[in-house]
């Protein structure tokens, strides 16, 4: 009998990703009733009274638990282990990024990502070291919600999901397919190990943004600063640094 369906740590990752993956499709369901159609032409937020109900509630655990641990290990962890941590969480992200470079039909760039992540694995010990940058293999980002957009998808009305953030509901329903096949976190077949390294991850990505987060602090409405920084973040990527001027959020 496989490991995968008979064994008890394929059990424990199947008690991890399954009530993940539910909570995740009954929260984009629930979206998609409330916004109940496209909305006005222009308007990427037609559930905003849900969404800042969900930002306060990120903000809430944010404050009480993310931030004061990412202090912590800022204050506690030399910078240049934060860097080899940073390097390998990143080097966990390229087999999403090399999968939506095929999806999308960008080979070269498949390419170029897969002998960064080679490289990085091998030659930079499970990615701790960015050989690749520095031999010229630069890092590029790719994901299923990109995805979704070069295919020509409607992107969707803004979304903050619950403890992950910004998002939108394309963008949303593009986590799916990278928590069940492309996530290495994810794919281990054993939950304890899942959880500490999502947690660690969290942490280490909260710490390198504790510098923007005093520049959202001086915001009036730190709500729409963070929407209208996602959302063109988004474009930015979508279009590889290059967004049309008439583009816009559907």
């Amino acid at each position: 009998m496989s490991r995968r369906f008979g064994s008890p740590t394929g059990a424990r990752k199947n008690n991890f990703t399954k009530p993940l993956l539910a909570a995740l499709l009954a929260l984009l369901l629930g979206a998609c009733a409330h916004t109940g159609g496209p909305g006005e032409a222009g308007n990427v937020d037609p559930i905003e009274p849900f969404n800042r109900a969900m930002f306060k509630f990120n903000d809430k655990v944010d404050r009480a638990v993310v931030k004061p641990l990412a202090k912590g290990y800022k204050k506690v962890v030399p910078a240049g282990i934060r860097k080899r941590v940073g390097n390998f969480f990143f080097n966990l992200g390229e087999p999403t990024t090399i999968i939506n470079d095929v999806l999308q039909g960008k080979l070269p760039q498949a390419g170029h990502d897969f002998s960064r992540f080679a490289i990085n694995t091998t030659i930079g010990v499970l990615g701790f070291f960015d050989v690749g940058t520095q031999i010229g293999l630069e890092r590029h980002k790719e994901d299923f919600g990109q995805t979704f957009s070069v295919w020509g998808i409607a992107r969707g009305p803004y979304l903050v999901l619950p403890l992950w953030g910004p998002s939108t509901l394309t963008d949303g329903i593009g986590l799916i397919p990278a928590v069940l096949y492309t996530d290495p976190r994810t794919a281990i077949q054993d939950a304890e190990t899942t959880y500490i390294l999502i947690g660690t991850s969290a942490v280490d990505a909260r710490a390198r943004l504790l510098g923007a987060s005093k520049l959202a602090e001086l915001q009036l409405d730190r709500y729409i600063f963070l929407r209208e920084t996602y959302l063109q973040r988004r474009l930015q990527l979508v279009h590889d640094g290059d967004p049309p001027l008439d583009d816009a959020w559907e």
